[in-house]
């Protein structure tokens, strides 16, 4: 904001005081690292995970935190889903933001030596639990008379992965998707985005590394250091990166922004 006096004053931003926030995935990872953010910005939050370890942790806060709710919720069954957001709606008739973070690496092969049931696997976790949660966020958002969907694909996505054909093709599904949500949307002021994270330094990453070099026969740590050097500012990506980019689009600041696949990746040049 800029003052009568040409000299500027500036009110805190990202702030998502009183919004309502569905997180699929939301115990671990980049999941994680958005609910703290979205809680520290006043935001009450919706998780649904399927790892009973990560929920059990989770649920020792909400007791604490009375803007969090945790759901056992296996992303990729319609049914569990379903059911999810009958226990939503019990507690809220609309939302502000859902934000589909629920994704598996899938194998990591050259595709002939993939098995149908690794890459329908792959598809059915990565796109059809977007497609299940967002089917049902919609009513959702329209009664709040707009929001934000945030989908979560991968640089992946957009560049493509070599040894990860699965992975890739299933990232690549959800920008096409979060391109036309952004269409069919827009006119009912409901945002869609999506966000492209370069290599995460995480468990995830951890097992990929670990598998591409048995099958390279080379160590993981010449894996790891390949990992940095695919950015040019040749790094890894962190959790909470992913996490303040949602708070930016899930808030007000963000509120002409929408049809974007924005990658958070540190200017990624290759993939392999």
């Amino acid at each position: 904001m800029v003052s009568n006096t040409g000299s500027e004053s500036f009110t805190p931003v990202l702030q998502a005081k009183n919004k309502k926030i569905i997180i699929s995935a939301g115990a671990s990872g980049i999941g994680l690292a958005t609910v703290k953010v979205c809680l520290d910005r006043g935001a009450t939050v919706f998780v649904s995970d399927i790892n009973e370890k990560y929920i059990n942790k989770l649920k020792k806060n909400s007791k604490i935190n009375k803007k969090l709710f945790v759901f056992n919720c296996d992303a990729s069954d319609e049914y569990q889903v379903n059911e999810l957001f009958e226990k939503i709606k019990k507690k809220t008739s609309k939302i502000d933001c859902l934000i589909n973070n629920v994704g598996i690496a899938g194998p990591t092969a050259t595709l002939e030596n993939i098995s149908t049931d690794d890459w329908e696997n792959t598809m059915k976790v990565n796109v059809f639990s977007h497609y299940y949660f967002t089917r049902l966020a919609i009513p959702m958002l329209k009664k709040n008379k707009g929001g934000s969907i945030i989908n979560i694909s991968s640089g992946a996505g957009i560049m493509g992965f070599p040894l990860r054909s699965p992975y890739a093709a299933s990232k690549w599904a959800i920008v096409g998707m979060t391109k036309t949500l952004s269409m069919e949307l827009g006119k009912f002021k409901i945002r869609v985005n999506a966000l492209c994270p370069g290599t995460i330094k995480g468990d995830r990453m951890i097992r990929v590394a670990k598998d591409k070099a048995k099958l390279l026969k080379i160590s993981k740590k010449s894996i790891e250091k390949e990992f940095i050097s695919m950015a040019s500012m040749n790094c890894w990506i962190y959790e909470s990166d992913i996490g303040k980019m949602c708070g930016f689009l899930i808030s007000d600041d963000a509120a002409r922004v929408s049809g974007q696949v924005i990658g958070v990746d540190g200017d990624a040049i290759r993939l392999h």
